[in-house]
């Protein structure tokens, strides 16, 4: 089980998952390929004359190196995720550090793209919340326009079965309920389980408790 996996909850499903575009990374590639092999040239023009100095300069080389995979890792291992129930962020290739944001809390959500992030692929995502933090920026998203429609799409599915709790509560709080709003009921509950918005198993025991009602 990934780590990933161990964040969600009982009935909470990974919808999607996405992290920085790979054009973060260029900068930080062309920069260390320059430094080392800068150290490479001036080792080999001091060999003749300073030996023992172009050996250091060659192990210098070598932290260039160590300096992009440590890059690459932190790149990788940064998620931007989102579940039927949150929106996360992810970091931290040893020690982790997670925030999320409750689709309930969502107000807003700002897209931001240059011409060049449309051509190819990234853009700026704001997530305005009701919560103590505010505003959550995700810089350089790749598939930016995906995330916000999926967490959309999420968070109106979550107000769907929001309103269906509504309804069931109004329905059962009759004494007893009117035979005919218990399969209406029924139904619903099985459309929102062939969207994933809830659970097989949610769904059976739900449709067990209203069959019980009649």
């Amino acid at each position: 089980m990934g780590y990933v996996d161990k964040l969600m909850g009982r009935s909470e499903q990974l919808i999607f998952i996405t992290r920085q575009h790979w054009l973060v990374l260029v900068w930080t590639a062309v920069k260390d390929s320059v430094l080392a092999l800068a150290a490479i040239v001036v080792a080999i023009l001091l060999n003749s004359t300073l030996g023992v100095v172009a050996w250091l300069l060659v192990l210098l080389a070598v932290f260039p190196t160590v300096h992009f995979a440590i890059r690459y890792l932190n790149w990788h291992n940064e998620q931007f995720i989102i579940t039927n129930r949150r929106v996360m962020q992810v970091q931290g290739v040893i020690n982790k550090r997670v925030s999320d944001s409750s689709l309930e809390k969502v107000n807003d959500v700002v897209l931001i793209q240059s011409v060049i992030g449309r051509l190819l692929g990234y853009g700026t995502v704001e997530i305005i919340t009701g919560s103590d933090i505010g505003i959550n920026i995700f810089t350089h998203m790749a598939q930016p326009v995906r995330f916000k429609t999926e967490m959309l799409n999420q968070k109106e599915d979550l107000t769907k079965l929001d309103a269906f709790g509504s309804q069931a509560e109004r329905v059962l709080s009759k004494d007893p309920p009117t035979f005919g709003d218990i399969p209406e009921l029924i139904a619903e509950l099985a459309e929102l389980q062939s969207k994933g918005i809830i659970t097989k198993q949610e769904f059976e025991e739900k449709k067990a408790d209203l069959l019980r009602r009649i």
